[in-house]
C-alpha cells in the first residue's frame, strides 16, 4: 500500500465526510432559500416524466443496495446467504437498476444542455452534478465486467471490509482495496467526490424527504357547500 492510496481511501472519505454533514447543517442553517429540487418540469415537461421516473427508482435502489450491501457484517448474513450469492444478487439488481439510473440520468442531462429555456434556469452546479451522477452509474456499470471473474463472493468482502473500516473508523481502510482494479478505485473516488460537493447542489432536498406525509393528520382546508 503506498501513500497515495492512504491518501485517497483513508483520508479522502473522511474529508469528504466532514463537508458532507457541516456543509450540509450550515447551508440549512444560512441558505433555506436555496434548499430546493430546482424542478424544471414547468419549463419543459417533454419526457420529463420518463426520464425522472427511471433516474430516481434507478439511483434509489442503488444507494440502498449499496448502503446495506456494503456495510451489512459477513456474520449477520453469512448463515443465510454465501458472499457469492449476495454478489450474484448484487450484480443483478444493480444492473438493471443501474440501466435505468443511466437511461433517465443521460436523457435528464442532455435536457439541461440542449433546451434552452431549462438551460437558462440551470446553474452550473446544476449541469456539473448530474453529469457526475451519469459518469459514476456508468462507471458502475462498467465495475460488472470484472466482477463477473469474481463470483465467489471475495470482491464483495472487500469493499465491504473497506466501506466498514471507514464507517467504524478502524485503521487501514484503504489496505482493503489492495490488487483492486483500476475501474473500481475510479469509481468509488468519483463517488467520494460526490459526497463532497453535496451540499453545494440541489441535492441537499434528499435531507427534506416527506416522510411525516405519510402519518400525518388529515388537513381541512374547505367545508364542503
Amino acid at each position: 500500500m503506498n501513500y497515495l492510496d492512504s491518501l485517497l481511501f483513508g483520508l479522502y472519505p473522511y474529508l469528504a465526510g466532514s463537508v458532507f454533514l457541516i456543509g450540509s447543517l450550515m447551508r440549512y442553517d444560512h441558505g433555506q432559500y436555496t434548499w430546493k429540487t430546482g424542478s424544471s418540469q414547468m419549463l419543459s415537461s417533454k419526457n420529463m416524466r420518463l426520464a425522472s421516473n427511471l433516474f430516481h427508482i434507478g439511483i434509489i435502489t442503488i444507494f440502498f443496495g449499496h448502503l446495506v450491501g456494503l456495510l451489512t457484517p459477513h456474520w449477520l448474513y453469512g448463515p443465510f446467504i454465501s458472499a457469492g450469492t449476495k454478489q450474484v444478487l448484487a450484480v443483478v439488481v444493480g444492473g438493471i437498476a443501474g440501466v435505468m439510473c443511466l437511461v433517465g440520468g443521460a436523457m435528464l442531462f442532455y435536457r439541461r444542455l440542449t433546451n434552452p429555456r431549462v438551460r437558462a434556469s440551470s446553474s452550473t452546479m446544476d449541469t456539473v452534478i448530474i453529469g457526475l451522477l451519469v459518469l459514476q452509474v456508468a462507471l458502475g456499470l462498467l465495475t460488472i465486467l470484472p466482477t463477473l471473474g469474481h463470483l465467489d463472493g471475495s470482491k464483495m468482502l472487500q469493499f465491504s471490509g473497506w466501506a466498514q473500516s471507514i464507517v467504524y473508523f478502524q485503521g487501514g481502510a484503504a489496505a482493503h482495496l489492495e490488487g483492486v482494479s483500476w475501474i473500481y478505485k475510479l469509481h468509488i473516488l468519483v463517488g467520494l467526490t460526490i459526497v463532497l460537493v453535496f451540499p453545494f447542489t440541489r441535492l441537499v432536498h434528499v435531507w427534506s424527504a416527506p416522510m411525516g406525509y405519510v402519518t400525518r393528520r388529515y388537513q381541512i382546508v374547505r367545508r364542503r357547500a
